[in-house]
């Protein structure tokens, strides 16, 4: 089970998961799409819920926005149990991949319904509308309709109708989903930046790796309902905790061993003629078996005719394929043992290939670049069927 994570001293969470599961029953079975999930999340965190689909991530936004109610479990909001109360009294608002907007109604008057269905003051109305459209970059679409608008600017309105209440957090299910590449990605720095200009809790899912990076002050990965890892983005690329968080945040690298000695702070994996495997030693014994991983960027391959310098990990590799992207070549090689690895490299001064099919070339990196995989989240998996069809 995963231990709760603990907000700045004297500060409530703004978003607090205490033992909370969801299982779900139907005629012919159950499927449990969240299991034990401990949890708590800052006030103004931009927080991001990553997984594949079915992982449970989505569930679990909907049991904080109140469209579901968890098994068992408790859901606080600044310190108060919501379980059990409507989403329309949890002070929080909710932006969908489908955007939700009033086709009928003018840019301005999705905006604003909300306020009008509390009854707010026209000229408050006026004036915190306005507001939003111009946070958004839409101060001049006030009067069109949604349908004259693209799929960022309508994205924009879904979020600006959301904010105009002021909620104390805003939930986010793959809002960025439908746009195309480019778009998604300019709409990716416009979200952290009205994050930071608002200042309020915003919590993300998405299964898209790179967009939980660049937007997440901290993440958690889930799998099969569970807490893979919780972090910081770098946090978990650079140190994933087990083989799922490896492979799912990026491209990884994983080697697989049994520790043959330490030399220093490091531990000694041989692997191959002449090449080693080194990390950090820790608790690692003679005769453990271990897999570490490492990432493709991280990787230096030597020209014909150059050694391994003393002190680096160096793995032989025959090369497979090399593919030209542009701004890196990426290559996959195998190994002696018949491991698979890929490598990154950038085209910072030459577009040329380093190696070419069938060349076996020396792999080098530092030794603090690899790094141990754990076991991963304890306990037994339950696939989350109904998170599947929901995302």
């Amino acid at each position: 089970m995963s231990e709760p994570q603990v907000p700045s001293a004297g500060e409530l969470p703004a978003i607090e998961l205490r033992g909370v599961a969801k299982t779900f029953v139907s005629k012919a079975e159950s499927f449990t799409a969240v299991q034990e999930v401990n949890l708590a999340i800052e006030q103004g965190e931009f927080f991001s819920l990553l997984g594949p689909s079915g992982c449970g991530k989505t569930t679990t936004l909907r049991m904080i926005a109140g469209f579901e109610e968890p098994t068992r479990g408790e859901i606080l909001l600044h310190g108060k149990d919501m379980v059990g109360v409507p989403p329309y009294r949890r002070d929080v608002n909710m932006v969908f991949q489908s955007y939700a907007l009033f086709p009928h109604m003018s840019v301005f008057d999705n905006v604003a319904f909300g306020l009008q269905r509390k009854g707010v003051d026209k000229a408050e109305i006026t004036r915190r509308a306005g507001e939003m459209l111009e946070l958004v970059g839409l101060g001049d679409r006030g009067k069109r309709r949604p349908s004259e608008l693209s799929g960022g600017q309508q994205q924009r309105v879904a979020l600006a109708r959301a904010l105009v209440n002021h909620p104390r957090a805003l939930l986010l299910d793959e809002p960025l989903a439908a746009l195309d590449l480019k778009l998604r990605q300019a709409m990716q720095i416009e979200l952290k930046r009205i994050q930071r200009e608002v200042g309020i809790t915003f919590v993300f899912v998405t299964h898209d790796q790179g967009e939980a990076l660049t937007l997440s002050d901290r993440l958690i990965v889930m799998n099969n309902g569970f807490i893979e890892q919780l972090g910081a983005p770098q946090e978990l690329y650079e140190r994933p905790a087990s083989r799922f968080v490896a492979g799912f945040i990026g491209t990884s690298n994983i080697l697989s061993g049994t520790v043959t000695g330490v030399d220093g702070s490091f531990a000694v994996i041989d692997h191959g003629p002449a090449g080693r495997v080194l990390f950090a030693a820790d608790d690692a014994a003679v005769g453990d078996a271990v897999e570490v991983t490492v990432r493709p960027e991280k990787i230096e391959i030597l020209r014909p005719g150059e050694s391994p310098e003393p002190g680096r990990c160096a793995v032989r590799g025959t090369v497979r394929e090399v593919i030209y992207l542009g701004t890196s070549n990426n290559y996959t090689l195998v190994t002696p043992q018949g491991s698979e690895v890929i490598v990154f490299q950038q085209n910072a001064s030459s577009p040329a290939a380093t190696a070419t099919r069938g060349e076996t070339v020396w792999l080098t990196w530092l030794p603090e670049h690899s790094f141990r995989l754990g076991s991963g989240a304890a306990g037994p998996r339950a696939v989350a069927a109904s998170d599947a069809a929901t995302n």
